[in-house]
């Protein structure tokens, strides 16, 4: 579980999150929508620890993540693993010296019990025989299913993405999306997922949280976001699938 209380983040003045507070739950699939420049990413950065927040409180099952030592947020973060927007995967090293790094980061294995289990996620995420190829000779799916694949090597309690779709085709996108679901499953993680797509959103999500303009405006599942009288949340889902039969 994550939880976060009354999250306050400024950028130069500008109040970017505005008293954000919610529960993320173990083993659900948690999405975060909202339009470009709502607060989203920075939210997420400020769960992480890339941000810290004027105020508020981060609990990562119930330990106090914000305001806390640098030696115990790195204990929190071996249990944490991102995939970040664009994949961000190291274009100077291969596949699986990419996919190895949270291991050298984290962990005392040897180096063939690195090489092991970076072959094993690499093979679960669908990338056999990619080794020794660098970034930039994938497709952007395979890109994007690299970082998933260094994002869980750590074997993470908690996963969070930040518009993992970003980029795609929607055939590839539903691809994406059906593998957080089975990793998500698998590892039994609170899954965090910042998100344009609403079709990611009703395909995957379990939980939906609606920011607007730094402010949570909206929470429940996605059956029942069809029903709220959000009308910002409407517009929103709405002006999302228009564009989409328009293309």
């Amino acid at each position: 579980m994550v939880e976060i209380k009354n999250i306050h983040k400024s950028f130069d003045e500008i109040e970017v999150l505005k008293g954000i507070s919610s529960v993320f739950e173990p083993g659900k699939i948690n999405c975060t929508i909202g339009k470009s420049g709502s607060g989203k990413t920075v939210l997420l950065k400020t769960i992480i620890g890339l941000e810290i927040p004027e105020k508020g409180s981060v609990f990562y099952d119930n330990r106090e993540f914000t305001g806390t030592s640098t030696k115990f947020k790195k204990e929190i973060r071996k249990e944490i693993g991102m995939v970040f927007q664009g994949g961000a995967l190291f274009d100077s090293l291969s596949i699986i010296e990419n996919t190895i790094f949270p291991l050298e980061m984290f962990t005392d294995m040897s180096y063939e019990e690195k090489i092991e289990r970076a072959h094993y996620c690499l093979k679960r995420v669908g990338l056999d025989n990619v080794d020794k190829q660098y970034p930039a000779e994938l497709s952007g799916g395979m890109q994007k299913r690299a970082a998933i694949a260094r994002a869980i090597v750590n074997n993470p309690k908690y996963l969070f993405c930040d518009e993992p779709n970003s980029g795609l085709d929607p055939i590839t996108a539903g691809k994406i999306d059906d593998l957080i679901k089975d990793i998500s499953d698998e590892y039994k993680t609170t899954t965090i997922v910042n998100t344009h797509d609403m079709n990611s959103v009703f395909n995957i999500g379990d939980n939906v949280l609606f920011i607007t303009d730094g402010i949570k405006a909206w929470e429940g599942s996605p059956t029942d976001m069809k029903n709220s009288n959000i009308a910002e949340l409407q517009e929103f889902m709405y002006s999302f699938f228009s564009f989409s039969n328009k293309r």
